[in-house]
């Protein structure tokens, strides 16, 4: 039998406050809009224990790591391999925890093309050591030959207009690293993942019609390492998200001239700011023309 039930852990300190400090904000999952959430692995179909044999497949149990928050990150330049930067939140976050279990974070970068450059990053992490031998601890410390041939993206649009689900699929899959460059960045306790979706024409052209109405669609992503060989299966999500209803505009900017990030909220006030500064120092000239 195929596992449905899903059980969240209470989340420790740092991924409570990874999980509430980014720009795209946590929302309910059926009634939530310009944020993100967390879709139970029951929701994804993936290949079952014998699905060698039947090409059976089945709902995914819980998944392999916990949620630990979602940037959308917008830059002047393709922002790599984030979790390095002195301005990540996420790992700023884990750095002030004074533990001793052994915490894991996988980030999936998104990047997407444009005229300003945007990235989704979706962080997911264990409070325990992933258990040697598992196919997610291969992934993790096996080279990019093996992550490429195995690093999958499962889609489900939830709502969306039908030219999106005409285009996309309301259920589809697909093997990432060999569709798109990925670029793999390793650290004492964290993988990266970078995905260039500029890397395919075709991808690229899917997603600008799909932020084209971004504001109308709410759609699940899970990713997991597929299961090759027999003694893998069941396969299992390591992670989800569901991006609900998203506003571009809420992207945080990242100079990545100076390792600083701004929030959509925080340029408001320095703008704000600046023309309050400008509307005194006219009145000041102005006086003194008088």
């Amino acid at each position: 039998m195929c596992p449905t039930n899903h059980k969240e852990e209470d989340d420790g300190d740092w991924r409570q406050e990874a999980i509430n400090g980014g720009s795209l904000k946590l929302v309910n999952l059926d009634t939530g809009s310009n944020g993100w959430a967390s879709p139970p692995g029951a929701l994804f179909s993936l290949r079952s224990r014998n699905y060698f044999t039947k090409k059976h497949k089945c709902p995914s149990g819980p998944w392999l790591l916990h949620p630990a928050g979602v940037d959308w990150l917008r830059s002047t330049s393709k922002l790599d391999h984030v979790l390095s930067r002195a301005d990540n939140r996420v790992m700023n976050a884990l750095r002030k925890q004074h533990s001793a279990k052994k915490n894991f974070v996988l980030a999936v970068n998104l990047q997407v093309p444009g005229r300003d450059h945007h990235s989704a990053v979706f962080y997911f992490a264990t409070d325990d050591p992933i258990p040697p031998g598992s196919l997610l601890y291969r992934f993790i410390h096996g080279d990019d030959s093996f992550r490429n041939q195995r690093f999958k993206i499962v889609n489900r649009i939830v709502k969306g207009p039908w030219i999106v689900k005409a285009t996309v699929g309301n259920y589809s899959a697909c093997l990432l690293g060999k569709a798109l460059n990925c670029h793999y960045h390793s650290g004492p306790n964290y993988l990266e993942i970078d995905v260039d979706i500029g890397s395919s024409k075709i991808a690229t052209a899917i997603l600008h019609l799909a932020l084209g109405c971004v504001t109308a669609v709410t759609i699940d992503m899970g990713f997991l390492v597929e299961a090759q060989e027999e003694e893998d299966l069941p396969e299992r999500l390591f992670g989800a998200v569901r991006i609900c209803q998203m506003e571009m505009s809420s992207a945080t900017f990242v100079d990545t001239a100076t390792n600083r990030s701004v929030t959509p909220a925080a340029a408001a006030a320095a703008a704000h700011s600046n023309r309050v500064q400008a509307s005194d120092l006219q009145d000041d000239d102005a006086s003194v023309d008088n």
